[in-house]
């Protein structure tokens, strides 16, 4: 089997997971949206910028049907892996253009929202400090490429 046949079927493996994973024992609208989510991730197999509509109809499943901290950070951990996947897997290289460090970095956010969600901090003015956190992590980022030429 070669390897972007390999990046398919994983994409579409982690594509179901994401979904079943939040949408297992859900009725009403959060089951229609975890069904229509599944028939996203195989049309996608076929129409790649589904994928992104599957991943959506899995946020809406969470919308509505608020599963436990833990369930939806597993269900995102599976998306960033199916769509990293799934659009490795349209190019010829399939495997190859999946890098640990993407991999590295899925797992390490998850852990951290986890944690997060673990310990309700009753502090109502944190959420004043996030533009500054991220005007800081901007300025960090950007740093190499605003160096003159000269030093």
């Amino acid at each position: 089997m070669n390897r972007a046949m390999t990046a398919h079927l994983l994409a579409v493996a982690s594509g179901l997971a994401m979904v079943a994973v939040v949408g297992t024992g859900t009725h009403g609208p959060p089951g229609v949206a975890a069904v229509s989510a599944g028939a996203a991730v195989v049309v996608a197999v076929v129409l790649r910028p589904v994928a992104t509509l599957a991943v959506l109809l899995t946020v809406a499943v969470i919308a509505l049907s608020s599963p436990d901290a833990a369930l939806v950070g597993m269900s995102g951990l599976f998306a960033a892996v199916y769509l990293v996947l799934r659009h490795a897997a349209a190019g010829s290289v399939g495997l190859n253009s999946v890098s640990g460090a993407t991999m590295v970095s899925a797992v390490g956010f998850t852990l951290v929202g986890v944690v997060a969600t673990a310990f309700p901090l009753q502090l109502p003015w944190l959420p004043l400090l996030a533009p500054l956190a991220v005007f800081a992590i901007y300025l960090l980022a950007t740093r190499p490429f605003l160096r003159d030429e000269d030093g």
